[in-house]
């Protein structure tokens, strides 16, 4: 199994060092080893649970809801149910959020069509005013 020092485990996850170090503090990444000089040494299990914690944060979970997701995975298959259950409600506000900016981009679409349409037919854009 390889290991990554924390600069390489930060270039390949896309977190920085700060945040890794921040996660291992509050309890998302648990268990890290060290090597023989103490400094952490991550393995691929690691980069693999950052890709997840990196999925969750960026889809909008909240700081304490990837607290509560990753007591349950430290739970076992006995949380199997309940992981379920927090990852389909945050695929749902996931959906939700597509949802609302697909509206904003149709919105944006349209004035792009409209600054366009003025554009074409000789006229300045500044004769709109938004």
């Amino acid at each position: 199994m390889r290991s990554y020092s924390p600069a390489q485990a930060a270039e390949k996850s896309g977190f920085s060092i700060d945040t890794l170090r921040y996660y291992e503090k509050i309890g998302l990444l648990s268990r890290i080893a060290r090597n023989a000089s103490g400094r952490r040494v991550f393995s691929d299990d690691d980069l693999a649970w950052l890709g997840m914690l990196r999925c969750l944060r960026e889809t909008g979970m909240p700081i304490a809801e990837m607290l509560r997701y990753s007591e349950l995975v430290r739970g076992g298959d006995a949380t199997l149910r309940e992981r379920i259950e927090l990852l389909q409600e945050h695929d749902r506000r996931v959906e939700e959020r597509i949802a609302r900016l697909r509206g904003q981009q149709g919105q944006i679409h349209w004035k792009i069509d409209l600054y366009q349409g003025l554009t074409g037919a000789g006229r300045g854009v500044s004769a709109v005013r938004t």
